[in-house]
């Protein structure tokens, strides 16, 4: 009975044609791989543009009705920080500051008591006119009355301001603390 050696099954392995035949099959198909392009064609590229367009025309609608929204909250938020602003000015120049609402329902005007005499008049001291309507067009504002505030940060003639759009309305308030806030 002949029993091989590990050194004999090697030498038997190593005369076998099998693993060289593997590894040139293995390079031939390399070699087909690499001289296939790559990238997409033309049917390809129209499937996806046509699936974005469908996708982009079923978004634009919804992203255009949320903009009146958006324009009544980024004016809230730009009236809230023109008067939060007056509040600091008037604690800062210690001097009273007062927000003038115009009539056109879009314009406001922040002045201070320039003279010291304790009352601001109309167009007393550097005054500053914001149009609402600059940034946000189709926001208007109202208010009950024209807030005043004092070298110590508090407020008199509380004034609700409202603003109010194709989207809804947002009312902003002022405290007697000087506080402002969006409702």
């Amino acid at each position: 009975m002949y029993r091989a050696s590990k050194e004999g099954a090697y030498r038997d392995f190593a005369r076998c044609d099998a693993p060289r035949r593997f590894w040139e099959d293995r390079k031939q198909e390399q070699s087909f791989n690499l001289n296939r392009q790559q990238g997409f064609t033309l049917l390809e590229m129209i499937v996806g543009i046509a699936i974005f367009a469908i996708l982009a025309a079923i978004a634009v609608p919804n992203f255009v009705s949320l903009m009146p929204k958006y324009r009544l909250n980024g004016a809230a938020r730009q009236v809230m920080s023109d008067l939060m602003s007056a509040r600091m000015r008037a604690i800062s120049l210690n001097r009273r500051v007062k927000i003038f609402y115009l009539s056109d329902n879009h314009r406001y005007k922040i002045g201070d008591d320039a003279n010291g005499d304790g009352t601001v008049a109309d167009g007393e001291g550097d005054v500053r006119i914001k149009d609402i309507q600059t940034d946000y067009y189709d926001v208007t504002l109202s208010s009950n009355n024209d807030p005043l505030f004092d070298p110590r940060g508090t407020a008199a003639n509380l004034a609700t301001i409202t603003l109010t759009n194709s989207s809804g309305s947002k009312g902003i308030t002022i405290s007697t603390s000087g506080g402002v806030k969006i409702n």
